[in-house]
């Protein structure tokens, strides 16, 4: 079991790590302190149950739909290309990073106002046809040809784990650090641009 939790572990990290859409929505939470851990928490969840699904043996069933790739793959899209406008509707409005600057601490935070962020991170997280590839399809298959499959699933999870809330507890650190509203418009720049470039990449490569 050992060396399937190693190999799961790696590989698993090794896709994670990636720069990406979901990376760049988890890294912006974390500076703004917005349900951080929260988003960390349902992105390793996420990766916890689709990389079991996919050795369980639900890959092959995907990858044989072509109306279930076709529907996620433009479903991506417009998710993506939606969070990005929204990214730069901020951008364009300074007055509403002042006032988010003087956020309120995540302890004091209604589950109420969780919500929108719970929808967005869902989103960001499924409404991408890659996801299903690397997790479920990739990791399944590597997965189910190990000698402890449940190893592997523990070890690709672990790596989730260190990952987002890793990513979370760095950008917590940094977040008091970046008072000047130039920087969360330079963030938001970039996390509009990079989940406009995903769009451009789903909507013109081979999945």
């Amino acid at each position: 079991m050992g060396n399937s939790l190693l190999h799961g572990l790696l590989i698993g990290a090794s896709l994670i790590v990636a720069i990406g859409a979901q990376n760049a929505f988890v890294l912006r939470q974390g500076l703004r302190r917005e349900h951080g851990w929260l988003v960390a928490g349902i992105c390793a969840v996420c990766d916890l149950l689709l990389v079991a699904s996919g050795v369980a043996g639900l890959g092959p069933l995907i990858t044989s739909s072509a109306v279930v790739l076709l529907l996620a793959r433009w479903g991506g899209v417009a998710w993506l290309v939606w969070q990005a406008l929204v990214a730069f509707k901020r951008v364009a409005r300074p007055e509403s990073i002042a006032l988010a600057m003087n956020h309120v601490p995540e302890t004091g935070v209604s589950l109420a106002s969780a919500k929108p962020v719970v929808i967005a991170t869902l989103g960001v997280t499924l409404l991408n046809p890659h996801v299903y590839l690397d997790t479920v399809v990739m990791l399944g298959i590597i997965g189910g040809q190990q000698s402890s499959p449940a190893g592997f699933v523990a070890g690709a999870s672990l790596a989730s784990l260190i990952w987002f809330f890793g990513l979370v507890g760095l950008a917590h650190w940094l977040s008091p650090r970046l008072q000047d509203p130039r920087w969360w418009q330079g963030i938001d720049i970039t996390v509009g641009a990079i989940m406009l470039l995903i769009a451009w990449q789903l909507a013109t490569r081979a999945l």
